[in-house]
């Protein structure tokens, strides 16, 4: 009875996978080092009713080794083009129409921004300029008495597409380092934390830095003249000429911080568009220019008299995803199949490097076949090995080559000709191959590392 009930459960309605790499953290986690790997709920039965959705997580056949399950996300549905630009994902209907940048729902931002600062008391995360000296910092928090500012990060580069990001801080120093990354400047950043105010303070807020452009967050305090809004402050300094550029972009309402309450607030640049928010409401949003300078740095800001005071606690800062190139610009994605990426595309095996290999297999009645598998860069379907006989003679090298249906074949080389072409870019998923959506991480649970992955998937 157990077996009649629990076969269809699993194939029709709800399974569990585990999740072997770390190719869609911060989203899901897996690890070989640490021996942390994410248990998931997979929902069969959503897809069976309606299709996928732009952003959702999914679990799919992969096309070019169907004995293998991939976890993705989808971020192109055809008919559509998708393009890799900057980091970001941009998409047009089709040629005619304009490249547009696409924009996760909120509940996917939460999900797939990377944590930059580390919990750990001792660890410094807030550094003081010039205008802040007088400031204490420690940790997450900053007290700060009198105007001035402190930049997240004590180096004066702009904070880079780090390997670890993202990663809990039990488990930085266990996980696998993939070497050669951390080499692109991000400009998506994210602030935020508790602020409570003193009666003496103007505004308090975030500032954000991307290239040339300076983008202040103002939240009006106590001090602060009547009648003021909230506001996003642009100011850009070309580097062609001395042209100042400034613009201002305030709520709709007037609002003051009252001295002594503690209020949680928030600010952001992501994907071309500003958002200050208190208590989870986004009190000011802005649309800015796309820009080929992708160099950030944040910081936080207090402005008033001598007396003016602000507690920052509790502050966390944060990356976007940083999609890197694969090997086409553009992505052509046809009706009825889907584009999937990694949320940690600096090592993911995704639609960015999927290629098909083709070679000719010589039939013993003549002729030939043709075998299909995946070609991807570091999980070659063919490899050269000498091969011995029972007897222990060598009998010549053979090529071993695992084609699209996960079987391994061995061929008589060298010479095994190639197909024509023999490789060709194949980076979508068609949906027949779509098996659910990602419903909830249930496990691990581990004390002794400080890790409880249990939440929705978004």
């Amino acid at each position: 009875m157990a077996i009649i009930m629990a076969l269809p459960l699993k194939y029709f309605i709800v399974e569990a996978y585990k999740i072997p790499s770390g190719s869609m953290q911060p989203t899901l986690i897996g690890d070989d080092k640490s021996q942390v790997f994410d248990r998931i709920l997979v929902d069969k039965l959503s897809f069976r009713f309606r299709d996928p959705e732009r952003f959702e997580v999914v679990v799919f056949k992969y096309p070019l080794d169907l004995s293998k399950n991939f976890v993705k996300r989808v971020v192109g549905i055809g008919p559509e083009d998708i393009m890799i630009l900057g980091g970001d994902l941009w998409r047009r209907p089709d040629q005619s129409e304009p490249w547009t940048i696409l924009r996760r729902p909120r509940a996917v931002q939460r999900e797939t921004w990377k944590r930059l600062d580390r919990e750990s008391p001792e660890a410094a995360n807030w550094f003081p300029d010039q205008s802040g000296l007088a400031w204490e910092l420690a940790g997450r928090g900053v007290h700060a008495v009198g105007p001035g500012r402190a930049r997240f990060g004590d180096d004066r580069g702009a904070v880079m597409d780090g390997y670890l990001d993202g990663y809990p801080d039990s488990l930085v120093d266990l996980v696998r380092h993939k070497p050669g990354t951390g080499v692109h400047p991000v400009g998506d950043l994210r602030v935020d934390g508790a602020l409570e105010v003193g009666p003496e303070t103007e505004f308090a807020g975030v500032e954000l830095y991307e290239g040339s452009r300076r983008f202040l967050c103002r939240i009006p305090g106590p001090a602060a003249p009547e009648g003021a809004r909230p506001s996003i402050e642009e100011h850009q300094v070309s580097r062609w000429s001395d042209q100042d550029t400034r613009a201002s972009h305030e709520a709709e309402s007037p609002l003051r911080l009252e001295a002594g309450k503690s209020y949680r607030f928030g600010a952001q640049n992501l994907d071309d568009l500003l958002e200050l928010e208190l208590d989870g409401e986004v009190l000011v949003s802005v649309e800015i220019a796309n820009t080929n300078d992708q160099r950030a740095s944040a910081f936080v800001v207090v402005e008033g008299g001598p007396g003016a005071r602000a507690d920052f606690t509790d502050l966390m800062a944060y990356r976007d995803i940083y999609y890197t190139d694969g090997d086409l610009t553009e992505y052509n994605v046809p009706e009825g199949q889907y584009f999937m990426l990694g949320d940690n595309t600096q090592d993911s095996s995704d639609g960015r490097e999927w290629k098909l290999a083709r070679i000719e297999h010589a039939l013993p009645e003549g002729g030939f076949e043709v075998l299909s598998g995946n070609s991807r860069r570091d999980d070659d379907p063919w490899q050269q090995n000498p091969w011995r006989g029972r007897a222990g003679y060598e009998t010549g090298p053979r090529v071993r080559f695992r084609d699209v249906f996960g079987e391994t074949w061995w061929l008589d080389g060298p010479g095994v000709p190639f197909a024509d072409p023999p490789s060709e870019n194949a980076p979508f998923v068609p949906r027949h191959l779509i098996q659910g959506r990602a419903l909830a991480v249930f496990w691990p649970l581990s004390p002794r590392l400080g890790v409880y992955r249990w939440k929705w998937i978004h």
